[in-house]
Formats: structure tokens, sequence, C-alpha cells
């Protein structure tokens, strides 16, 4: 989608109405907004709906808090390990 500055368009209610669906798909693409009048009179306005920008998170420090340490991680194995081979 391409966000424009560009002047916004004016149709009347009974156009909008007959072609709504149409220029809901053409304010999308173009990013231009319609002004929807009633007796010449502006009423409405549709416009595109921003672009969600999502903030900036690191992965530093992500994972903290979803995993538990059991036991002691410092200390070397103790030898049964090497007893079982055979």
């Amino acid at each position: 989608m391409v966000m424009k500055t560009a002047k916004p368009k004016t149709i009347p209610a009974g156009q909008f109405k007959a072609q709504c669906l149409h220029l809901m798909d053409e304010v999308n693409e173009t990013g231009v907004a319609i002004v929807i009048t009633k007796r010449g009179q502006p009423v409405v306005k549709v416009v595109p709906i921003a672009p969600e920008v999502k903030p900036f998170r690191s992965l530093y420090g992500r994972t903290k808090g979803s995993m538990t340490i059991l036991g002691d991680i410092i200390s070397p194995l103790p030898n049964e390990w090497e007893a079982n081979q055979d």
C-alpha cells in the first residue's frame, strides 16, 4: 500500500453507496482519501489504515523467564557416567 498526501477525492453519497466496495479497494491501493458528501456538504472521509509499526525488540534477553535451571550447572559431572560403559 502506498500512502499519499494527495487532495482527497470528493463524491456524493449516492455514488459511494453504488460503488462502495470498488471505492474502498481504490483507497486501499492508492492511499488517497475519499470525502463523501450529502447535498454538497462533506459528511464522511474514507482513509486508508496506516501500516502498523512494531517497536524494535532486542534479541538480548528475549528468552528471559522462559527457562528453568534444575540442579547445579557449574560443577563437573560425576564420574558415574564412565562406570556404566562396558
